[in-house]
């Protein structure tokens, strides 16, 4: 694994994966790779938690694997499963040829979830961890803190170093002081204008400038009304790529108005948005 060596070189190599980094993410991921320790990543939906996780693995060129939490996680879709087909099928081979029924429980049967392939390396993302139960929580504290995992019918598999771990959070429900403990701790803003753009330019070089700074700065002023579900990066992305679609070269009223459900997805939103005028969101 080509570790980067210093947080400078951290931040060029994000870039050149087509994310940019502040300093204080930089720093973090950095001291989450070199020193192996858990990092929590917080921030509102959109701001490229789940982002900067995959830039990494880019950036360490090691896959990446995904744990998406929802409610209901419990151990057996984020660990193993035994692959029951397979299982029959050789008891039924044994049963029809006549044969001595081998180990059920052999490798070929067993099904590697997210957290026990983690224990062979990767870059491991436990994303939207505040969407899981406090049982699985439990069960990813004690995770987190030996790296091993027990399979009763194999015994214990340990991971022969730490593997890297991100944890993303968007805070629908807070998490156990005792999970925030075990991690490093770093919380996303929203980019400045300025950063919007630069990363609206590097993701969509073909855009017109004058539409990708229209593009970054409305999103701003979207992000600071009282909004239900204010637009992330991704949907500045959208909005943009949209527009250059339709051949704008620029943002105004009518375009603007056109396509107002690529960036807002609540009614909510576009009903208070359109109702204070589109002329303060996309004006000079």
């Amino acid at each position: 694994m080509n570790e980067p060596a210093t947080v400078e070189e951290m931040l060029a190599r994000l870039r050149q994966a087509e994310y940019l980094a502040d300093t204080g993410l930089a720093t973090a991921l950095q001291l989450a790779v070199r020193l192996r320790h858990p990092l929590l990543l917080e921030g509102e939906a959109g701001v490229g938690k789940t982002e900067a996780a995959k830039a990494l693995a880019r950036v360490l060129d090691q896959p990446l694997i995904r744990l998406q939490c929802y409610e209901g996680l419990d151990v057996h879709d984020a660990v193993y499963e035994w692959n029951y087909g397979r299982q029959l099928l050789a008891i039924r081979r044994s049963e029809s040829g006549g044969q001595a029924l081998g180990d059920l429980y052999a490798e070929e049967f067993l099904i590697r979830r997210p957290l026990l392939q983690a224990l062979a390396g990767g870059v491991l993302l436990i994303d939207e961890l505040d969407r899981a139960d406090d049982e699985f929580e439990a069960f990813l504290l004690e995770f987190l803190g030996e790296f091993t995992v027990t399979i009763p019918e194999r015994g214990l598999f340990r991971a022969a170093a730490p593997p890297v771990v991100l944890l993303t959070s968007n805070r629908t429900r807070e998490l156990h002081d005792a999970l925030k403990r075990r991690c490093y701790y770093h919380w996303i803003e929203h980019p400045s204008p300025e950063r919007e753009l630069e990363i609206l330019r590097a993701r969509l070089p073909r855009l017109g400038a004058e539409l990708t700074r229209g593009v970054a700065t409305a999103v701003a002023r979207l992000r600071a009304l009282e909004l239900r579900k204010p637009p992330g990066i991704a949907e500045s992305l959208d909005w943009a790529q949209a527009l250059g679609s339709l051949g704008a070269v620029r943002l105004d009223e009518d375009a603007a108005e056109r396509t107002l459900g690529v960036v807002l997805k609540y009614r909510e939103d576009a009903e208070l948005v359109l109702g204070r005028g589109l002329a303060a969101v996309v004006g000079a």
